[in-house]
């Protein structure tokens, strides 16, 4: 099994997962290759809480330029945590 910290890059924190965080609903950079389960083993060994659901989505890099050179963002995978009711909050985003 992997370490659960090279699963879990870092949080995401936008406007949008800012908003999703009253719903217990939280965001994470994670690594391409991690599926559903690991993902939720992951959260719940580092931060200690328990774990309802797992949504992920592969994100496509967006075309950038630097005057006539062209090239591309990388792609990253995003997953969105949802918690149990009674799980506690995740501290990282207070």
């Amino acid at each position: 099994m992997r370490n659960p910290r090279d699963i879990i890059f870092k949080p995401l924190i936008t406007e949008k997962s800012s908003a999703q965080m009253e719903e217990k609903k939280y965001s994470f950079v994670v690594d391409k290759r991690a599926n559903k389960i690991e993902i939720k083993k992951a959260v719940e060994e580092i931060f200690g809480v328990k774990v309802k659901s797992v949504n992920t989505m592969s994100v496509k890099g967006k075309p950038r330029r630097m005057g006539v050179h062209k090239g591309y963002r990388p792609d990253w995978k995003k997953a969105i945590v949802t918690l149990r009711a009674e799980s506690k909050t995740i501290e990282i985003f207070e």
